[in-house]
């Protein structure tokens, strides 16, 4: 509408555009963009702005020739290496979201298993339990003494096996490492796509993505032969699912980047702390989890054995018979609650959640002392939000703990972190 419209009014003797020809004039008007050529009043194309609109309109179509040449276009010399570069990642970040899904799917899998394996054997063997007692009250030597003593030392026999092939996986801390897994996975996913959506990247990031990417691989394996984790480790350590990070060795300046004397004294209070109170402290629940669990892990099968063995004594004429069926029927019902505290409870999956805070916290102190110092460090500014954001403080409570720390030797009263 508005190239019809200037072409009426260059019939008229009245309208002149200095310097423009006719022809000149409706070619350019039709060479504007449709939106800004829409929106220019019809009085303005008398008054001058149409060379106006016309000089920005070249200075769009140049940059964006420029821009669409230098990012997308074979022409261009980096073409080769800048593309094959987003192809990489965006390779990685398949294989990423791939592996949320897969860890997030076991882990549910996982997850039902502790619910129906402790259902199941705590059902074998409380009916176990119950037929040795029923046994025990029928007179020797009647027949369906017999067909009972068999079936309860049979299913007891069972829920022995089955408890300890449940106590050596132990579903619920596999659970936890899957659920860990997926959302590290995510939280990797979501870099990614930052670093594609805000940067150019660059061999270096593809590097580190695939590096990060094997390391959480080999710290949640999905296999259970072969490559589980150590469910009842000799020494605890925590979680480390992130590569050996890689540092240049050089002191860089105080002054520097956003940082200064004062921040990095602050930063190496925060570490001091994170070491001697929140690691220090899950590391000491981790090894009570996991004394409480290897108890209740040789307890179970133990009650279940020694189940089996008095059912298979009840009747007997042999002396002590009916201390036989006590022990059937004690031993089961024991075992039973011991099962229920073991799994119901999820003592592993406790120990896991431990031991991975305790890694969080180590993840922790590498980051700030590697951004201490390393010559490839963060903003400093930025990187003291990131630390207050991940123990869940403000700016003024990070200062604030630091200070206690430093005044204090690096003895405090509280826990760096608020979140856990």
């Amino acid at each position: 509408m508005a190239s019809l419209q200037a072409s009426s009014f260059l019939h008229s003797s009245a309208y002149s555009l200095p310097r423009l020809s006719r022809k000149r004039t409706i070619t350019s008007i039709l060479d504007l963009p449709k939106t800004r050529a829409s929106n220019i009043p019809l009085h303005d194309l008398q008054t001058g702005r149409l060379a106006e609109e016309l000089e920005k309109a070249r200075s769009y179509t140049s940059l964006k020739t420029t821009f669409v040449d230098k990012k997308y276009t074979k022409n261009d010399e980096n073409y080769g290496s800048d593309s094959m570069v987003l192809e990489k990642l965006y390779a990685i970040l398949e294989a990423v979201a791939d592996r949320v899904e897969m860890h997030k799917n076991i882990g549910d899998q996982r997850d039902n298993w502790n619910s129906l394996l402790l259902t199941s054997i705590n059902a074998i063997t409380l009916a176990g339990a119950t037929m040795s007692g029923i046994a025990s009250t029928i007179a020797a030597g009647a027949a369906p003494v017999g067909a009972l003593k068999i079936c309860s030392t049979l299913m007891l026999i069972a829920a022995t096996g089955m408890l300890c092939i449940m106590n050596k996986i132990q579903p619920s801390q596999l659970a936890e490492e899957q659920r860990n897994a997926a959302r590290l996975f995510k939280q990797l996913q979501k870099e990614i796509e930052t670093t594609i959506a805000i940067g150019e990247p660059t061999d270096r990031d593809v590097n580190e993505a695939m590096q990060k990417v094997l390391a959480l691989d080999k710290a949640y394996p999905l296999p259970l032969l072969g490559v589980m984790l150590e469910k009842f480790p000799s020494n605890i350590e925590p979680a480390v699912w992130w590569p050996q990070q890689q540092r240049s060795g050089q002191v860089t300046s105080a002054h520097c980047n956003g940082w200064n004397a004062k921040l990095e004294k602050e930063m190496r209070s925060i570490v001091e702390v994170l070491r001697r109170k929140d690691k220090e402290e899950y590391l000491r629940l981790g090894g009570k989890a996991l004394k409480l669990n290897k108890m209740l892990a040789v307890s179970g099968p133990l009650l279940t054995a020694l189940a089996a063995i008095g059912s298979s004594f009840v009747g007997s004429p042999m002396p002590g018979g009916s201390w036989a069926a006590i022990l059937g029927v004690v031993a089961g019902s024991l075992a039973s609650v011991v099962n229920t505290l073991e799994h119901g409870a999820q003592v592993g999956m406790q120990f896991e959640m431990y031991r991975g805070n305790a890694g969080f916290f180590k993840l922790m102190e590498e980051s700030i002392e590697s951004n201490l110092i390393d010559n490839r460090r963060e903003n400093g500014e930025l990187f003291e939000m990131k630390v207050a954001l991940q123990l869940g403080r403000s700016l003024s409570e990070l200062r604030d703990i630091a200070s206690s720390s430093s005044n204090r030797g690096g003895e405090v009263d509280e826990f760096a972190s608020k979140l856990f």
